[in-house]
């Protein structure tokens, strides 16, 4: 991971980080690393590891292990937009998430299946309108 930090928004002096609790540092960094592509910063006894894109430039992820287990709905989720929902499913599922819809989901042209992680948080796979992918 070679670039500093990513910055998105309006703000020159803001780095976008997101958060993820998980119980299991390793087996969340793998499971993340693989639907992601980001690779794992080195293993630490801190109760954080951070996850980034291989050329360091890109939004980070920080596992943050928590002693407790999820109980209700995410109130924020990732979303993976892909060019191919069939694809993707079959993927992430091949990873170890836990496919939470029976059928796509359908709304404006959009495709999507709500998964779990490892940790049981939620996040989803969507497949926008054709109009969007040309």
């Amino acid at each position: 991971m070679t670039g500093g930090p990513a910055r998105f928004g309006g703000r020159h002096d803001v780095v976008l980080a997101v958060v993820l609790d998980c119980a299991d540092l390793d087996r969340s960094a793998t499971f993340w690393c693989g639907v992601l592509g980001y690779q794992a910063e080195p293993s630490s006894p801190s109760r954080y590891r951070r996850l980034l894109p291989p050329d360091g430039s890109g939004v980070e992820l920080l596992l943050q292990r928590v002693p407790e287990h999820k109980v209700t709905k995410n109130r924020m989720h990732l979303d993976l937009r892909v060019p191919d929902l069939d694809a993707e499913t079959a993927r992430v599922s091949a990873l170890g998430a836990r496919r939470l819809t029976a059928e796509p989901i359908q709304e404006h042209g959009w495709a999507w299946h709500v998964f779990a992680d490892p940790d049981d948080n939620e996040f989803c796979v969507l497949q926008p309108p054709a109009a969007l992918d040309e």
